[in-house]
């Protein structure tokens, strides 16, 4: 089956691409990758946890923020999680959303499609409680994105 990139910023249709590719014995191990390349906190956040947004759709404590350089369907998003080594599911997700989507414009983000979580190629392998918990991170970026960009609902 190839991978379904329809809607997807271009920077994670590769991603989707990369899981599809992988050996489904391997695609673990590629989701392991993107949880120790999950970029740090960015200092303001560390300082300031409480500007972060809890995603209790996580079975682990996840906390994300984003931030919208500019106003409009153009502006640029960039994204920030809190996540614990002890969760590499979890960290896996968000360095998924964080290497596909930051630095997208909002419209990009949020023409996102909300089945993201189901096109990795992930669901015999991770659990759905999981993968829901995916798709409340992309519905809380998309949200904080569209009022930041002031985008309206």
């Amino acid at each position: 089956m190839s991978a379904d990139t329809t809607g997807l910023p271009e920077a994670l249709a590769e991603v989707v691409t990369d899981f599809h590719e992988m050996p489904e014995s391997q695609r673990l191990a590629l989701l392991l990758e993107f949880s120790t390349g999950l970029p740090a906190l960015p200092q303001k956040y560390a300082d300031h946890p409480e500007l972060l947004e809890p995603v209790p759709e996580c079975q682990s404590p996840i906390f994300v923020v984003v931030d919208v350089e500019g106003q409009g369907p153009d502006a640029a998003v960039r994204l920030a999680f809190s996540a614990p080594p002890e969760a590499p599911t979890t960290r896996g997700f968000a360095g998924i959303l964080a290497e596909g989507l930051d630095g997208a414009t909002a419209q990009e983000v949020l023409d996102v499609p909300n089945d993201l979580p189901g096109r990795l190629a992930l669901t015999d392998l991770v659990s759905p409680l999981r993968l829901g918990g995916m798709a409340g991170m992309l519905g809380r970026i998309k949200r904080q994105t569209r009022e930041k960009a002031g985008l309206g609902a």
